[in-house]
């Protein structure tokens, strides 16, 4: 490809993928291993993911197929299952994350302590010599400075976590009686290991308390301990506070003014632990983690199997194709290249990262700046957590807090979104035309594109077709998209010119073998050499049963076909290069040419697929386990409604103060942590004040989600623009800053949705009056919109407004138009912006104002909301046309000079 206006250089040059996968580790603190300890990541790691897939396909019955002895029948209650998934995901934290890299405060303290020994009583002295080794055996113990080995702690931590899932696994019936007889009740680690007796039997701490205490105990530690490695050490302190909270509370007097409703009944040490770890409405194993369970994972896998196929640089080129000509069209197709990426990541960072090392390099040297160039790739990157139909995390937890179906998560969550793609769009453009940066001169033709790789598109249609017509349940729905992946990749990836007849000819025998079989014996052909065959079945019924299975019998006709054509390549597939070098690898330690396997590829891509996926879910999960520990404590504690209370008098009755408390709340937590802790945190304490406002569940949920992604490009912690500036070598602050000036309608937008709800598709019931405050707005649905007095003051009009209000945004941030903006202008646009995309804002801002001088004022909120949106379109039209007339004027000017 090239530009209109390239620059060539060696800063304007694309980062390998190692580069990029190098950074990535880099910014999250992730080990490079190699040898037994990277092959132990993939075993594990793999091993995760079939056990999240064993969920996703039987629940939590499934049977696990063993050699020589019979099949392992598995039956788990959702303790144990989430119990199992934690444990998964603090092993692998322990494998994959560092302790320390000798660079903390502790480190750098005994290495003081070092130095000050040997200065006071020198070098040859005892002392000194204990000091020393002391010092050395820590750093063998716990440090790994190269973040490449796995040091003894490491190992200590990982079979703690081990045990504690062996014991919700071997010792369930002893748990459920402690739910009732409480922890004390449990037997101690003696009576459980009796070949200990001997050796602690006399301890006092290990007689006095039961082992399920103890495993309690350790266990929220190990989670505090994984969330310190991926997350850092902020979210540790906070979420260890809310413990130490929990059981130090009832210190606070009831009589201080405010505070004394954070006054709590005081908690013993078990009732605690019993709360945080052995419980699945609340705790390390509630709500979230069972999202992550049933969710969150399975999703994260669908991503993992897109991306290894080769799709993630599929879309890449397709936004190319789609708006690389254009004025400013490297910069536009890195906004949608990263709407594409975040249908497959849902990690801001890794998006930015690994799309924007081909999207920034082309857009420097398009003539965009360094900054500006790191600003519109992170900024565009972190939305991907908002844009449906799959979104991030958030949006599945958010489906199990409000007892919402994922497909109206995704109907209510569509237009904020394409608002959101869209403000960016028209802020590069206008960009563009300030400096007048054209596009690119070679790019594929978009028919051409499309056919190499049209496939890619199925599974995302899939999956909405399952979600929202046939309206399957979420998991169900991931799971057989997943399935359709798979097959699709594995047929793809058998089909050519030479191999077309074989393979068609294979699924045809083997579609007609099976439906023959379940027709005559009503079983499949493997039941039939099970020996469970039985009756015969019309062939009708045979049909339906066999029909949806077609994946699987395309995967089968497909590896036949591999296997007796191996050397034969796919003309449209491209897997990702990953994947092609892990087949070499394991080709190049076998002795054996297994790289140019076709068969073993496919594979290949299967294994990878898992492995990086569960890669991929461990700072999720461990985020989750984290999170869930606050509104834990929160329940346990009684605390909630007391908290709403306060927040509800510091507000002094004001919406607007809520919103802007909320809203600084998120980004100040969420500042360097994943969205969906900040979410997890901000709907315990929040949620609830919001609606007592009035403000609809759904939209408040979304209201925080929204600012809790903003804060993944709000400097000082802008860790999404801090990794673009990486990519691009530009100055990380203020790459933070022009990304966060990117992302203003982002912020603004969700005050425009809580306070007019038709933006975001919800009404109000009929009945509304007469139900809780939580359940008085609904989705609306097509005769809503078809009621022309509702749909179009409340809909129609603030949706449009909204569309109009970020073109006016974007004119006051870049400072253009047609043409250069004066600042009375921008000032101009800025008031039109907000009055087309939320007046209520200002409405509401005024009538609090006025209430604080005793002035009451009541007014008919549509109207005022209505007219309100027509002056600032009237101020608009008036600014656009005057900048439009004035820009044209100039040109003729300058053209006449020139002529």
């Amino acid at each position: 490809m090239s530009t209109n206006n390239a620059a060539d250089g060696d800063t304007d040059a694309e980062i390998s993928r190692e580069e990029a996968s190098e950074l990535i580790e880099e910014i999250e603190r992730r080990r490079s291993l190699k040898g037994l300890a990277a092959l132990a990541v993939a075993v594990i790691g793999i091993s995760f993911s079939l056990f999240q897939l064993a969920l996703a396909a039987r629940s939590f019955t499934f049977t696990i197929p063993l050699p020589v002895v019979d099949n392992l029948q598995v039956s788990l209650q959702l303790l144990q299952a989430n119990a199992i998934h934690v444990a998964f995901a603090l092993v692998l934290t322990f494998l994959m994350f560092p302790a320390t890299m000798g660079d903390g405060f502790v480190a750098r303290g005994l290495g003081r302590l070092d130095d000050a020994v040997q200065e006071a009583v020198g070098s040859e002295n005892p002392l000194t010599s204990v000091v020393g080794r002391v010092r050395a055996l820590l750093r063998w113990a716990f440090v790994d400075p190269n973040r490449s080995r796995v040091t003894p702690f490491d190992v200590l931590c990982m079979i703690a976590a081990a045990l504690s899932a062996i014991y919700f696994l071997m010792e369930f019936s002893e748990i459920q009686d402690m739910r009732v007889f409480g922890l004390e009740s449990g037997r101690p680690v003696t009576e459980i290991y009796t070949f200990l007796e001997p050796v602690l039997g006399g301890v006092p701490f290990i007689s006095e308390y039961s082992y399920a205490m103890i495993l309690g105990v350790v266990g929220v530690l190990l989670v505090l301990e994984a969330t310190r490695r991926t997350l850092g050490l902020p979210l540790m302190l906070i979420v260890a506070t809310f413990i130490v909270y929990a059981r130090w509370g009832y210190l606070i007097s009831s009589g201080t003014p405010f505070l004394g409703l954070l006054a709590i009944p005081e908690l013993t040490w078990p009732d605690i632990v019993q709360n945080l770890w052995y419980n699945t409405e609340n705790g390390v194993f509630g709500i979230p983690v069972t999202v992550s369970v049933s969710f969150i994972y399975i999703f994260i896998l669908f991503g993992s199997f897109l991306e290894m196929s080769g799709a993630g640089q599929w879309f890449i080129d397709l936004a190319y194709s789609a708006t690389g000509k254009r004025k400013g069209g490297p910069a536009k197709a890195s906004i949608l290249a990263s709407g594409f990426m975040g249908t497959i990541s849902g990690s801001s960072i890794a998006n930015t990262v690994t799309t924007g090392a081909f999207t920034i390099p082309l857009m420097k040297r398009s003539g965009y700046s360094p900054e500006f160039s790191g600003a519109v790739e992170s900024s565009a990157s972190s939305g991907g957590q908002i844009l449906p139909p799959v979104m991030g995390a958030a949006a599945f937890l958010m489906v199990q807090y409000t007892a919402t179906p994922f497909r109206e998560i995704i109907i209510l969550a569509t237009v904020p979104a394409v608002v959101f793609f869209f403000g960016v769009w028209v802020m590069v453009h206008l960009k563009a035309v300030q400096e007048g940066i054209g596009g690119l001169e070679e790019t594929t033709p978009m028919r051409k594109h499309l056919t190499k790789g049209w496939f890619y598109l199925v599974p995302i249609f899939l999956l909405l077709y399952y979600l929202i017509i046939e309206r399957l349940s979420v998991s169900r729905s991931a799971w057989f998209t997943l399935v359709a992946l798979v097959a699709l990749i594995a047929f793809i990836a058998a089909y050519s010119e030479e191999t077309r007849a074989f393979l068609l000819g294979s699924l045809a025998v083997v579609f007609g073998v099976e439906l023959a079989s379940y027709t005559l014996t009503g079983t499949s052909v493997l039941g039939l050499v099970g020996g469970s065959g039985g009756a015969s079945v019309p062939l009708e019924t045979a049909f339906s049963v066999i029909g949806p299975r077609i994946g699987w019998y395309a995967m089968l006709a497909s590896a036949v076909t591999m296997l007796v054509h191996p050397k034969m390549e796919s003309k449209v597939l491209d897997l990702n290069p990953t994947v092609q070098e892990s087949a070499t690898s394991a080709g190049e330690v076998t002795g054996r040419d297994l790289g140019e396997n076709q068969l073993f590829r496919v594979g290949t891509f299967v294994i990878k697929s898992m492995e990086e996926g569960a890669r991929t879910a461990v700072p999720v999960v461990i985020a989750v386990a984290a999170a869930g520990i606050i509104p834990g404590v929160i329940s346990v504690s009684g605390l909630g409604p007391n908290l709403t209370s306060l927040l509800l008098a510091l507000s002094g009755g004001s919406i607007v103060v809520m919103l802007l408390v909320t809203a600084v709340a998120s980004i100040i937590l969420g500042m360097g942590m994943p969205t969906t802790v900040t979410y997890i945190i901000l709907i315990s304490m929040l949620a609830t004040p919001l609606v007592e406002f009035g403000i609809p569940l759904l939209a408040a949920h979304l209201f925080i989600l929204y600012f809790g992604v903003i804060a993944d490009i709000t400097p000082p912690v802008a860790v999404a623009a801090y990794a673009a500036s990486g990519v691009a070598k530009s100055d990380p602050f203020e790459t933070g800053v022009k990304a966060f000036s990117l992302s203003l309608n982002k912020a603004i937008v969700p005050f425009a949705f809580v306070l007019a709800p038709g933006i975001v598709l919800l009404r109000q019931k009929d009945n509304a009056a007469e139900l809780p405050i939580r359940e008085q707005y609904r989705v609306v649905n097509f005769a809503d919109l078809a009621e022309l007095s509702y749909s179009v003051p409340e809909i129609l009009v603030p949706v449009v407004g909204v569309f109009l209000g970020v073109i006016a945004l974007g004119a006051t941030v870049i400072g253009t138009l047609y043409g250069q903006i004066n600042r009375l202008e921008r000032t101009g646009f800025a008031l039109s912006s907000l009055l087309l995309m939320a007046p209520g804002l200002l409405s509401a801002t005024v009538f609090d104002l006025l209430g604080l001088v005793g002035v009451s004022v009541s007014v008919d909120a549509l109207l005022l909301d209505l007219a309100l949106r027509g002056v600032g379109f009237v101020l608009f039209v008036v600014l656009v046309a005057k900048n439009k007339r004035e820009t044209a004027s100039a040109r003729g000017r300058a053209e006449g000079v020139s002529a």
